[in-house]
């Protein structure tokens, strides 16, 4: 009998075009163990939070929520702006939270990873496992991937190219993927 494949949603804190970290997650996609599938979503069409559409919210917002409940758990690529999460993926977040009693993020499992400059996206993680606690996703803390210099990793089309980092992302997946058996 076929052991049921574990279903990664991936989440990139950035909508530019050639975004490194959208780019991790296509080397994830690259690496991934056999026990897993990757899909990617684009949190593009995801318009600004507005409480007053919480009852009955955009089709982009419930298209959103409904792919979390699918998966099986969530790969985010945190991108970082100002010391913190981007505004993108703080919005999707807030989105997807509400209403609370009703969030598919509750006790959801997910990883993270994330490239950016000199200290990759460390900050940025930091507070998104702040994020994580009030929403009751379950992070998964080792191996970290924080990708330092982004730009000297990734080609112009935010492809990336640096060998080292895809084996910490292979690394990442295999361990993650005997976590989430637990959850099931």
């Amino acid at each position: 009998m076929e052991e049921k494949k574990i279903n990664l949603l991936g989440i990139s804190g950035s909508i530019r075009n050639a975004s490194y970290n959208t780019g991790l997650l296509r080397a994830a996609q690259e690496v991934l163990p056999s026990s897993m599938n990757l899909e990617i979503y684009s949190l593009a069409k995801i318009p600004l939070y507005n409480g007053d559409l919480e009852s009955n919210p955009p089709n982009s917002v419930i298209e959103f929520k409904s792919k979390i409940s699918e998966s099986d758990a969530l790969l985010f690529a945190i991108t970082e702006y100002n010391y913190s999460v981007s505004g993108v993926l703080k919005n999707a977040i807030d989105w997807a939270s509400r209403p609370v009693k009703n969030s598919p993020l509750n006790g959801k499992p997910f990883a993270m990873m994330g490239a950016g400059g000199a200290l990759g996206t460390a900050r940025a993680q930091y507070h998104f496992r702040q994020i994580a606690v009030f929403t009751n996703m379950h992070t998964f803390n080792k191996p970290e991937v924080l990708v330092t210099n982004a730009y000297e990793k990734f080609d112009s089309n935010g492809n990336l190219k640096d060998e080292p980092t895809k084996e910490r992302i292979k690394l990442l997946l295999d361990t993650l993927a005997q976590w989430i058996k637990r959850f099931q």
